[in-house]
């Protein structure tokens, strides 16, 4: 049976480079601490530390010995705090931003059933297109779509869009559907804030300019253009999705069709990932895949 007397007592050594820091690091006496490794070295057979007047370092085997020990360690501190989080519950006020189309159809329902199973959380969700600064603004959480940008953030994968060129049935009977990205000149392209469109030819990404007599920053007015046949549009899934199933918009292009976007949660780097973030991202990331 392997003993772990000492072995506490010889990290903090080994960290704090002298028996008296070590000590105090540990609340204990110098003179337990010195004990505990010297009983350790006795049951090793071999010297952890060359010991002088004005300091204390590593042997070759002291190097050896605190890499393994020092594994062990952070195992077992990694195992209690999993431990201890499951029996935490989420509670207190948890702040979060999203983009405000996606927020209304897709991730509040998630979080209003998230919060619904834990009654202590408080829910201050904040649904804007404006990327906010989670640090000044002091948010626990921003769910952001597609490529990011800001690296000074954590980011954790939790679901992907697909981005759609779709049309009326109207729409189709009048004009025809483009067979290639090259007919996409001839037709009514409905813009949103950009004026390309994203696609995917011979396994890389093309940008293709559009044009129409439409440009509006809304998914959801262009969605309404494009239901009443005046054009096509490119909108991701959750705009479109409904539609398709009904047969109201026909999907099109879609050997051409981009490669999907993530869906990211993100949260700053120097904070602490509480229970109720690190839940509601497991929550959002099994129900989103």
């Amino acid at each position: 049976m392997l003993s772990w007397e000492g072995v506490s007592e010889f990290v903090a050594v080994a960290e704090a480079g002298g028996f008296t820091a070590a000590a105090g690091k540990l609340g204990i006496s110098t003179a337990q601490v010195s004990r505990q490794v010297s009983a350790l070295e006795a049951r090793l057979a071999t010297r952890l530390f060359y010991r002088t007047t004005r300091r204390v370092a590593l042997t070759e085997a002291g190097q050896l010995y605190y890499q393994h020990c020092r594994q062990v360690l952070d195992g077992l501190e990694e195992a209690e705090r999993a431990v201890t989080d499951l029996q935490q519950v989420p509670r207190g006020r948890l702040r979060l931003t999203a983009p405000v189309t996606y927020g209304e159809t897709t991730l509040a329902p998630l979080v209003n059933d998230f919060a619904l199973r834990y009654p202590e959380l408080q829910v201050d969700m904040q649904l804007t297109n404006q990327k906010l600064d989670l640090v000044a603004e002091g948010y626990d959480l921003a769910i952001r779509l597609g490529k990011l940008e800001d690296s000074s953030m954590m980011a954790r994968r939790l679901g992907s869009r697909t981005l759609y060129v779709c049309a009326a049935p109207a729409y189709l009977s009048a004009h025809g559907e483009p067979p290639s990205l090259a007919e996409l000149a001839r037709h009514n392209c409905l813009q949103g804030t950009l004026d390309h469109w994203r696609f995917l030819e011979s396994g890389k990404p093309r940008d293709i300019r559009v044009s129409g007599s439409i440009r509006c920053n809304s998914g959801r007015a262009l969605v309404d253009a494009a239901l009443k046949g005046i054009g096509l549009v490119q909108l991701p899934d959750y705009y479109v999705e409904e539609h398709l199933r009904a047969g109201r918009l026909v999907s099109l292009l879609e050997h051409y069709r981009a490669a999907d976007d993530g869906i990211w949660g993100v949260y700053p780097h120097n904070r602490q990932l509480s229970p109720k973030v690190r839940m509601l991202l497991d929550y959002l990331a099994d129900m989103l895949t």
